[in-house]
């Protein structure tokens, strides 16, 4: 029996957001927001009510916030269809790069017109692979970044922390281009432990890879988000060069939550003005808007 969805929240208005308490540079990106329109199908039993949350209302708030770009990722909502990703760039224009999830079988062809819509990279969805065999694993990243080099895309890991912490040997070495989300997933209520979090951080010192400052409250659960700042503040000592800011907007199930809340987050974690240049802005030029 399939259990109940998550029931989704209204979204918040644009203006009831907590104002940026820094000065946000020119030609900031939020590389991780979701849209929800009408009249688009949904996968069978998705894991969320419909979610209000528009293109038009998220514009509204990256203008309150400051934020000039902006970086559109497929929803596990939407499976692998991606209409409503494409007609979202297209109404957005190029300030707006995508992010899609693709069958085992899409053609080159449609991987083309992806890339000349705005697409950059490929979503994995490793939760729903988590069952598998790492080495099943392995295999299935080789083979969709070989999808995404051609176009000089990269591929990113939607993954619960557990998957992360087995991966981590392998991606010490991979030589393409990845981006893992939402700070990597590990939570201490997943078992994962301080020490896998290290090894996150030399891996991403010393490899290929990106990590999203993003959904920090799926970190700290019930928790503060002050909790995650000693996370927060240890990527960006690492790295600061190999981190993105996401709102993770509309906030699956939450559309109440305050959206600059998680931005001023960037000032605890990343109080150097250089150093939030390149989250908001050197690292997603590089990754999605150099061509």
């Amino acid at each position: 029996m399939a259990e109940e969805p998550l029931q989704t929240k209204p979204m918040r208005a644009a203006a009831s957001n907590t104002k940026p308490r820094f000065d946000v540079p020119a030609n900031s990106c939020d590389a991780h927001f979701h849209v929800f329109e009408p009249g688009f199908a949904h996968v069978p039993n998705p894991l969320y009510t419909f979610p209000d949350g528009t293109l038009e209302q998220y514009l509204r708030l990256t203008e309150w916030l400051g934020i000039e770009r902006m970086v559109l990722v497929q929803p596990t909502y939407y499976g692998t269809d991606n209409s409503l990703l494409l007609q979202a760039l297209a109404k957005a224009g190029p300030r707006c790069r995508g992010v899609v999830r693709i069958e085992d079988d899409t053609s080159d062809e449609e991987l083309d017109r992806y890339h000349e819509l705005g697409v950059r990279a490929i979503r994995l969805d490793l939760f729903s692979r988590a069952s598998w065999p790492t080495d099943d694993i392995i295999a299935y990243v080789r083979k969709m970044a070989a999808r995404a080099r051609p176009r000089g895309w990269h591929v990113q890991f939607y993954t619960p922390g557990t998957v992360v912490r087995d991966l981590l040997p392998f991606l010490a070495d991979f030589e393409d281009t990845f981006v893992i989300d939402h700070m990597g997933y590990m939570k201490e209520s997943d078992g994962l432990t301080q020490g896998d979090f290290d090894r996150l951080v030399r891996v991403l010192d010393g490899g290929n890879g990106y990590i999203k400052l993003s959904g920090p409250y799926r970190i700290a659960k019930d928790k503060p988000l002050s909790s995650v700042e000693p996370i927060g503040r240890a990527l960006v000592a690492a790295r600061p060069d190999r981190l993105l800011w996401g709102s993770d907007w509309p906030h699956l199930p939450d559309g109440q939550r305050d959206t600059g809340e998680l931005l001023n987050l960037l000032a605890d974690w990343a109080p150097d003005e250089a150093d939030r240049h390149q989250i908001l802005v050197a690292a997603p030029e590089r990754l999605f808007y150099t061509d």
